[in-house]
């Protein structure tokens, strides 16, 4: 399979999204809203508890009163801080909200390893339960919060990104099959449903750090057999704008797919760079989904294991990856 993927800012020529209430790249500094507050407050106080007794929050959550943990503690205290300090005064609390949400999915990861050494040594599991569930909560309200000031303060520059593939079929086959939008899921494993009418399609994703994302769109250009070209409509969770092209690979090799696409992301680079942490951003999930696709196409099924079962391998699964085996058998 040959199959390619790029990632870029938008050019001159790419403006239909951009126009939509960007001007000329500026971005205004944006107050934090009473939650934004709270949450920036709430970090630089955890930050100097961590960062002040180390050994006092590692009891807490039930980790080894070590040196190594101490220090690991001191580490994540630091980085609270500055996220607070960034939320409550860095003009963009979009930004540093985002990468406390990163921040948290850090702090699941530590009490995942605290938990898992606790139930090897035979040691209780409640405090780092207790934690996990804390972070938990406040992972459910930094993503709100950050999804607020990413629609309120400026999400920034729209970014392409762009996939291609050979398949072997012909133009007509591939453009009959993804012209039937409610069965993308079938190879689009984020979607979670397409349903179309009256010409608008309305489509639900599964974002980042579970993230849900909803928004309609039009089909603005239709080749039969070429070309697929859609945008979406105003006041969508995600501003976007695409196209899919279908062309007679070289040598009778079958079709070249190439998809195109330029979207909005939410809270900017830091849900850019966020998204590819967890190894969710669209276009990374582009290459994998025409890698699908392709199979789909040419052996009438997606090759997967029971291992990693949605052929995708974003980073918030890895640690549940395990040596593969085929899916039904133990």
């Amino acid at each position: 399979m040959s199959t390619q993927s790029q990632q870029e800012r938008r050019d001159p020529q790419a403006r239909q999204i951009g126009d939509q209430g960007t001007h000329g790249g500026a971005r205004c500094a944006v107050r934090p809203d009473a939650l934004a507050t709270a949450l920036g407050w709430f970090s630089i106080g955890l930050g100097a508890t961590e960062l002040g007794a180390p050994d006092l929050v590692a009891r807490a959550v039930g980790a080894e009163n070590s040196a190594v943990a101490r220090t690991v503690t001191r580490i994540f205290g630091g980085r609270e801080i500055a996220s607070g300090v960034g939320v409550l005064g860095g003009g963009q609390p979009g930004w540093w909200l985002w990468g406390r949400v990163a921040g948290d999915i850090l702090d699941l990861s530590a009490l995942a390893l605290v938990a898992a050494r606790r139930r090897a040594t035979g040691g209780r599991l409640a405090r780092p339960l207790l934690a996990a569930g804390s972070v938990v909560g406040v992972t459910v309200l930094d993503i709100i919060a950050a999804r607020r000031h990413s629609r309120a303060g400026a999400a920034g520059h729209p970014v392409r990104a762009r996939s291609s593939t050979t398949v072997r079929r012909a133009p007509q086959d591939l453009y009959r099959r993804w012209h039937d939008f409610e069965s993308l899921p079938t190879f689009m494993y984020h979607l979670d449903s397409v349903r179309t009418t009256d010409g608008t399609s309305h489509w639900k994703v599964r974002g980042p750090a579970g993230t849900k994302i909803e928004w309609d769109a039009r089909i603005v250009e239709d080749r039969p057999g070429e070309l697929i070209a859609w945008r979406s409509v105003d006041h969508s969770d995600v501003r976007n704008a695409g196209t899919v092209r279908f062309r007679p690979a070289p040598g009778g090799r079958g079709t070249e797919v190439q998809v195109d696409l330029e979207y909005q992301p939410p809270a900017g680079a830091a849900g850019v760079a966020l998204a590819k942490v967890l190894g969710e951003e669209p276009g990374q999930l582009l290459t994998e989904d025409l890698r699908r696709f392709k199979q789909l196409m040419e052996t009438g099924e997606v090759v997967r294991s029971e291992a990693n079962p949605t052929g995708s391998r974003p980073a918030s699964r890895l640690l549940r990856q395990h040596p593969a085996q085929p899916l039904g058998q133990s």
